[in-house]
């Protein structure tokens, strides 16, 4: 058994970088490239790995602490040093004691405990494999450039000037060579992200420069020599600069795996358990991913409890708030109805494409009839909105173009044409939007119809409504009446292929050759499914309703 300290890296020239979180603790076993703590610099967030295995006996640094290349972390217990004294000491070391005449058991002992450190500073010195890290260079931007292509792999052999990547902008496509031989060690980035100066790329095992072999050779002090000064509890075991920095990543850089914000540790767990971290909420500092994320991401997978927005056509998870840090907040529990809403409307949202139309039906004149029917509908112990006469409106018009009233088979081979007219109508109610659906509009009459809309309407607020009287719809119509706004763009209720949102009406002034003559208004937005119509379908379907609302006389025909 032996001690050993392992201090911070070279971290890029940061200086004063801030320890934000602790990964271990005294008592724990660690394995090689485990993560010990996470640093925060004004630039990014890195963690550093171990470059031993063993106990942890103590650690020497606290959240909060700020920290340079070379401050201690860790002390660490290895088992591997107790092996090293079994073996023949390295030349090195045995000519220095040679050349010393020192051969004390004791003495024997400290030297195969130091040997190890020794080993690696002087390679260090002497031309062997040494890492370093390659980052985009000087590309004459601040703005972001996509990685188009990967020249290498890990594993390649490279010489210097080889090309590693290639960038392309706006304007350019550049590649960005190896500044050194070596072996291609890890690929930081992958097809499709976005960089900028100084993010890293590649990380390359090489050899050092010749010169540096020379200065090491001709020195005064061997590196044999400088280890054995130095204390046995303070030995260094030193990591590349690269090694740090590469290990995790803000998420900011791109949604794939390797930029993740994410230690070693978690991304081999992911990979273990076929887990892609970018589909993963960090709950650690900074949203950092953690073991128990990752954990119970496959936990909510296997239960089917993984939220829509997790999975739904691959889109990343939208990151959790803490909202008390700006001010005094109240969670309350969504209800049953506004989650199965919101389940419904992102499903439609996600699969169907979209596409919204606008014009403005002239209903002076239903109006004036409307108002002109008042006291006939009070006798009939009814109100006459203007939803029945919409109604009528949309059932002629479905009626009319077929396409309307229709829906898309699930594997899109087919459509399904209907023979009735049922349209749902959204009715706003304090637990949350309902849609109760009338059934066979074309065939009932404006009273039936009014009697009907005052009836469903009334349930849905009392939610009385039976799940049949919800189902089987062809159209949708959704109205904000007095509600407000100039016109909105409603969301398909899928399986329905169209639903017309209608806004507040207004007296605006209108040319009719002559002169401006001041008319009511209805602005109205038919939304559409792409997928099954056409611009000349809801062109014809939206002109077809505005006339029939302009003369109600043509909805006896």
């Amino acid at each position: 058994m032996a001690k050993q300290q392992i201090t911070v890296p070279d971290i890029g020239g940061a200086e004063g970088a801030e320890v934000i979180e602790l990964l271990v603790a005294a008592g724990d076993q660690i394995e090689l490239e485990q993560g010990l703590l996470v640093l925060e610099s004004d630039k990014a967030s890195m963690e550093i790995p171990s470059t031993l295995a063993g106990k942890v006996l103590q650690v020497l640094v606290k959240v909060g602490d700020e920290l340079s290349e070379g401050h201690p972390i860790v002390v660490v217990e290895t088992e591997a040093e107790a092996d090293a004294e079994a073996e023949p000491e390295p030349e090195s070391s045995a000519d220095t004691a040679e050349s010393e005449g020192e051969s004390p058991a004791g003495e024997a002992v400290q030297d195969a405990e130091v040997e190890p450190v020794a080993a690696d500073q002087a390679s260090s010195d002497s031309g062997v494999p040494s890492e370093v890290t390659v980052e985009v260079p000087d590309i004459g931007t601040d703005d972001a450039v996509d990685v188009i292509e990967l020249c290498v792999k890990p594993g390649d052999e490279v010489a210097e000037g080889d090309s590693l990547v290639v960038l392309e902008s706006d304007k350019a496509s550049m590649e960005v060579p190896s500044p050194r031989a070596g072996k291609v060690i890890r690929m930081l980035v992958k097809e499709g992200a976005a960089v900028r100066e100084g993010d890293p790329l590649v990380l390359l095992e090489g050899v050092g420069a010749q010169d540096e072999q020379v200065e090491a050779s001709s020195g005064g002090d061997t590196p044999a020599a400088s280890a054995e000064s130095a204390p046995v509890d303070e030995s260094v075991a030193q990591t590349p600069a690269t090694a740090a920095a590469a290990t995790s990543q803000p998420a900011s850089r791109g949604s794939e795996d390797t930029l993740v914000y994410a230690g070693p540790a978690v991304r081999k767990l992911a990979r273990e358990l076929g887990v892609d971290l970018a589909k993963v909420t960090g709950s650690g500092p900074r949203e950092r991913v953690l073991k128990e994320d990752v954990q119970g991401f496959v936990q909510r997978a296997l239960s089917g409890k993984v939220p829509a927005a997790a999975t739904g056509a691959g889109l990343p998870t939208v990151p959790d708030v803490d909202f008390s840090a700006f001010g005094a907040i109240e969670t309350v529990p969504r209800t049953k109805l506004d989650k199965l809403t919101a389940a419904n409307m992102q499903r439609s949202w996600l699969n169907v494409p979209h596409v919204t139309q606008f014009d403005d039906a002239d209903i002076t004149d239903l109006e004036a009839f409307r108002k002109s029917m008042k006291g006939e509908a009070e006798q009939r112990g009814t109100r006459l909105t203007p939803m029945p006469f919409l109604l009528k409106a949309c059932a002629t018009a479905l009626r009319d173009n077929p396409k309307f009233n229709a829906s898309v088979t699930a594997d899109g081979e087919n459509l399904v044409y209907k023979h009735y007219v049922h349209i749902g109508m959204a009715v706003d109610t304090p637990v949350g939007l309902m849609v109760p659906v009338i059934r066979d509009v074309d065939r009932k009459s404006i009273w039936e119809l009014a009697d009907e809309v005052v009836e469903l309407a009334e349930k849905a607020r009392e939610r009385k409504l039976k799940p049949a009287e919800m189902q089987g719809g062809c159209f949708t119509i959704s109205s904000l009446g007095n509600i407000g706004g100039n016109g909105f763009s409603p969301i398909v209720n899928t399986p329905e292929v169209g639903i017309l949102g209608v806004s507040r009406a207004a007296v605006k002034p209108v040319w009719d050759g002559q002169a401006f003559q001041p008319r009511t208004l209805l602005p109205l937005s038919l939304s559409y499914d792409h997928r099954v119509i056409n611009g000349g379908d809801a062109g014809r379907f939206c002109t077809q309703l505005v006339t029939l609302l302009g003369d109600i006389r043509r909805l006896l025909f």
